[in-house]
């Protein structure tokens, strides 16, 4: 894709959501409760500079701008993949770790090195 469309998730590595499920299961506290695992919210474009920060030439194909609303608009009627994520274009949604963090001391590792280390895997 030439453009990253401005859409955007909340991150966590899938090694940071086990941790948390062992200490829920495991800390006596947790009994009964939930837990939210996340971190930090990036933008598609913010997740395309990392990896073009971090893989060099491996993530030559990235893309470098943005792909203005209307344009991911006027492309959706004609692709499915694009249609998808029309709703989602420019809307930021904050979820909440605070309660995991707190009550059971759990930390993530830098959603960077989560981003890295998940693009290397499928190269």
């Amino acid at each position: 894709m030439p453009a990253a469309p401005r859409i955007g998730f909340p991150f966590v590595d899938v090694r940071d959501v086990a941790d948390l499920n062992i200490r829920a299961m495991t800390d006596p506290a947790a009994g009964g409760e939930r837990f939210i695992a996340t971190d930090r919210w990036l933008w598609s474009a913010d997740v395309a500079a990392i990896l073009r920060e971090r893989l060099g030439s491996a993530a030559s194909k990235v893309p470098t701008r943005v792909a203005p609303d209307f344009l991911v608009r006027l492309i959706a009627p004609f692709d499915g993949s694009v249609r998808s994520v029309v709703g989602d274009l420019g809307k930021q949604y904050w979820i909440s770790s605070d309660k995991a963090r707190t009550n059971l001391g759990w930390t993530t590792r830098p959603v960077e090195s989560s981003i890295e280390d998940t693009a290397r895997s499928l190269l």
